[in-house]
């Protein structure tokens, strides 16, 4: 049976559990060691082997954007929460659209039980559990919300005398149904958005649903399995975690902690592909017990069919799911498409993992409203990101010429391609978001403990650098960059610090953040990211919300307003005590903003019975727009 703690342990700690590796660049009194904050704030900060550099005045505009009331931003910021509620500015309102477990389908209305959670037979007819990246499309004057389930919680939705731990093969497919993806019609009734029940465009995408392999690793050796000699077809897209939208309107899903879903009953294979990424030992869900193709002693190839990103068409639900390996494999957090100055598509992407790399992807090929789409997700090069001190970047090509690995290679272990010529160790890189009114990107750094302690697992070198100044950083920090001659396409790049999260109420030192964090506006942990059409940047936190120490002030995670012009950023939104917030899209008016709120504490939303995972819809009072 796996250890059923395990399931306790978060992804990162997880990964820790089945690889720990030993410390390196050992240091005492990190604090001391930290150069006051006075010393950084409004200029570049020496410390270690870099220099976190700021964008030039985007620090003293500050003061006068506080002064004239927030008036960009149209609202008040609240303060931090440490309840179980949904908190959001005076003048807006919020409800629930739609929970773990809510039936997307008439046949499936009283699937959900407070007490047991929801059956084998119609866990995929339900919402699914611990939502995560989401898109909304328009197709046919209808709108649809395509939403990422990324992982289960199995003392929550298995039933208690199970413990936490599938003990049948039903177990098993129960846990599966209710992770992957959920493309569902929603429509405003009077009073509010609602799920549209049995709607033609409605479907639940599992880890049980046939997928096509796309891209140079289509028919490889290395995604060939006793199921699938072909290596063509695989089932399933797992741990669906960020999302993306293509030019052409289809969805980008990315896959994640994929690896926690493997393990071994018999001897692990030899591979440095498997201990880089994670792979062996017991699954997280104990899936290996009940279902050979994730057992690795008897399937060694299934876990190089997944880490992908899968494109899915919300307008057509008999189409078929399609994984596209020209983008890598890692630990993916969101997939972030924009169209090149020539012509071109770029999708940028982060490797959620401590001490792995930012990456982009840009065709060969070129696309323009209502072309043809074959090929631009199939056929490009890959790159990863170095950051340079003096403020440049550099995108690095992975070509079999740069890396001396195949291309097939290069795409299944992407990790160790990026290893090889030598990009950026980064502290956990997540979102990207790109900005719709000027050329430019943002990377939320989520945080990285092993910040100067200890090396990647791939055994690189996570020192200091300028773009991750801070050993031990658990706040994280957000860098923007801006690429040359205005072309997303381009291998150059200038970049800065748009904010270092931070505690200025504990530290009066780096640790204290940027000067742009204050205590009315801190947080740490940046997550999830997107653009509203005004050009504001909306960030959302998974991180520590114990409220005490490090954190104190901090309260639970929260989603915050940032202005790229004058650096300004306000709180906006706090969830339920013990969630995270996960994802955002906006209606097609703009007026309503549809929020995640993932893994809550206590009993959230209904007030008894178990916590379940939503998706929350807010709007302003007065039905002005702001998305």
């Amino acid at each position: 049976m796996a250890d059923k703690s395990l399931v306790d342990l978060s992804w990162d700690d997880f990964d820790e559990h089945r690889d720990p590796r030993s410390n390196e660049n050992q240091f005492d009194q990190v604090v001391d060691r930290a150069v006051s904050r006075r010393g950084f704030l409004g200029g570049a900060l020496a410390f270690g082997s870099g220099a976190a550099v700021f964008g030039t005045g985007l620090f003293s505009s500050t003061a006068a954007a506080r002064a004239d009331g927030h008036m960009k931003f149209g609202f008040k910021p609240i303060d931090i929460a440490t309840d179980y509620e949904i908190h959001v500015p005076e003048g807006f309102d919020h409800k629930v659209l739609v929970r773990w477990g809510d039936a997307l389908w008439t046949e499936a209305k009283d699937a959900y039980d407070a007490q047991n959670g929801v059956s084998v037979d119609m866990s995929d007819k339900v919402f699914g559990e611990n939502t995560d990246g989401m898109e909304l499309f328009e197709v046919d004057g209808k709108q649809l919300i395509t939403v990422n389930s990324e992982y289960v919680n199995p003392k929550i939705n298995l039933p208690a005398a199970s413990e936490g731990t599938p003990q049948t093969a039903d177990e098993v497919v129960l846990l599966k149904n209710l992770q992957g993806v959920t493309v569902m019609e929603i429509a405003d009734t009077g009073n509010g958005f609602e799920v549209v029940l049995d709607s033609a465009y409605n479907r639940r995408i599992t880890h049980e649903t046939e997928m096509a392999i796309a891209g140079p690793l289509a028919g490889h050796a290395l995604v060939q399995t006793k199921a699938d000699p072909a290596g063509l077809m695989v089932k399933g897209t797992m741990n669906n975690c960020g999302s993306g939208k293509t030019l052409w309107d289809t969805y980008l899903t990315c896959e994640e902690n994929f690896n926690g879903y493997f393990g071994a009953t018999g001897d692990m294979p030899d591979g440095e592909g498997y201990t880089r990424y994670g792979i062996g030992g017991s699954g997280r869900y104990a899936y290996e017990k009940f279902d050979e193709r994730y057992d690795i002693s008897k399937e060694p190839n299934e876990p190089h069919r997944h880490g992908f990103i899968t494109e899915i068409d919300p307008s057509d639900p008999t189409s078929t799911p399609v994984k596209r390996t020209a983008l890598g494999r890692f630990k993916h957090e969101n997939a972030e498409m924009v169209h090149a100055k020539d012509g071109r598509v770029v999708v940028y992407m982060g490797d959620d993992e401590r001490g792995e790399f930012l990456y982009k992807y840009v065709s060969n090929g070129t696309w323009e409203q209502g072309a043809a789409t074959d090929g631009l997700l199939d056929d490009g090069v890959l790159y990863a990101a170095k950051f340079n001190d003096d403020q440049t970047g550099e995108w690095l090509a992975l070509t079999p010429e740069t890396t001396g690995m195949e291309i097939a290679d290069i795409l299944c272990f992407t990790r160790m391609a990026a290893s090889k010529v030598g990009a950026t160790t980064m502290d956990r890189p997540e979102w990207v978001a790109s900005n719709p009114l000027k050329v430019e990107a943002y990377c939320a750094l989520t945080n990285n403990k092993n910040r100067g302690v200890k090396p990647n697992a791939g055994g690189d070198d996570t020192s200091v650098n300028a773009v991750n100044p801070r050993e031990t950083n658990n706040y994280g920090q957000i860098v923007r960059w801006t690429p040359a001659d205005e072309n997303h396409a381009a291998d150059g790049f200038a970049w800065d610090l748009y904010v270092m999260a931070g505690n200025p109420e504990v530290y009066d030192n780096i640790y204290g953040g940027s000067d742009n964090i204050n205590a009315g506006n801190m947080f740490n942990s940046p997550d999830g990211m997107a653009f509203s059409s005004d050009g504001l940047l909306w960030i959302q936190t998974d991180g520590n919300y114990k409220n005490e120490g490090d954190f104190a002030g901090m309260g639970n995670n929260q989603m915050l307003v940032g202005d790229p012009e004058s650096g300004e950023i306000i709180r906006f939104m706090t969830v339920p005590n013990g969630a995270e917030v996960t994802g955002l899209c906006w209606s097609a008016d703009k007026k309503v903003a549809f929020v995640g709120v993932q893994h809550p504490g206590g009993s959230w939303p209904d007030g008894e019975g178990k916590p379940r995972s939503s998706v929350v819809s807010v709007w302003r009072q007065d039905g002005a727009q702001f998305g």
